[in-house]
């Protein structure tokens, strides 16, 4: 079973049907592509030159803005443990048309290759996820209920297990995956590189993508530490355009032992089973 959520404060909106970006949408996102950003620049900037130069072209493929998503990739598997913590906004599509953001924050602490810990908090939730190699726990705190199941050897192997049985789908899991076969960067149909520019103080450089029904951003600290430091996807299939952002912060020295990683139920937390999904219909 799913955990219950908090209950919403909104019950005047509650009617209403909300569409959300999917997780599974996301993880498209990381490679695909954006130039929604093209109209926010000042009139006579570089972007826009480089736009018109290109208005009557076809989509264009940078090779360079395409080298900073390999050169990042390798350097996100070439780390054995790190944390991030995300600012995460979504957009919520009301039936009405009308957009409702809502905000959270992740913390994630990866140890590869088998420990992860990861805690998203929001107003209407509290979820913590314990990986220890061997078992995977989900602890939905505003509730106080848990679950224990068994669990691959890795933390690739984990993503694909728990979204498969389970329906889970864990936050941030496309820094796990930059740089193997799994990003499939031949989706891309476009690459832009914005130019330089800032996140939090950090220098870093800004990439538009495209692909079919997704526009997307990435910002890529610049210097020895290729990392990504914000993401901005957008929709297109939905005539609303929702958006989706995370903004990161890293520590590539965390401090951690074992036991951040295993879940100790405090003494009235309530153990329900982690019922496994359906298969479909074939």
């Amino acid at each position: 079973m799913n955990l219950p959520e908090k209950p919403s404060t909104h019950s005047d909106r509650q009617p209403t049907k909300i569409r959300r970006i999917g997780s599974k949408t996301l993880r498209l996102m990381l490679l695909l592509a954006i130039a929604g950003i093209l109209l926010c620049r000042p009139i006579g900037s570089p972007v826009l030159a480089k736009a018109a130069q290109q208005a009557d072209a076809a989509p264009a493929i940078d090779p360079d803005a395409m080298e900073a998503l390999n050169k990042m990739g390798a350097y996100l598997r070439s780390l054995k443990s790190f944390q991030v913590e995300g600012d995460v906004t979504n957009d919520d599509v009301l039936q009405d048309g009308q957009i409702i953001q809502n905000s959270s924050k992740v913390n994630l602490l990866a140890a590869k290759p088998n420990r992860m810990r990861v805690e998203v908090t929001s107003d209407a939730k509290h979820r913590l996820f314990l990986y220890d190699g061997k078992n995977f726990t989900v602890w939905g705190k505003l509730v106080n209920y848990y679950a224990t199941v068994p669990a691959p050897p890795t933390i690739r192997e984990l993503f694909t297990d728990i979204e498969d049985k389970y329906g889970i789908e864990l936050p941030l899991i496309d820094l796990f995956k930059w740089g193997t076969d799994e990003a499939d960067i031949k989706k891309i149909t476009s690459a832009v590189d914005i130019g330089p520019t800032t996140v939090n103080g950090v220098t870093c450089e800004q990439y538009a993508f495209r692909q079919e029904g997704l526009d997307w951003q990435i910002w890529i600290q610049l210097g020895d530490y290729p990392l990504p430091l914000k993401f901005v996807i957008r929709t297109l299939s939905d005539e609303a355009r929702p958006q989706h952002s995370d903004t990161l912060t890293w520590n590539l020295a965390p401090s951690f032992n074992d036991a951040a990683f295993v879940f100790d139920p405090p003494p009235d937390a309530q153990r329900i089973l982690l019922a496994e999904q359906k298969p479909a219909n074939p």
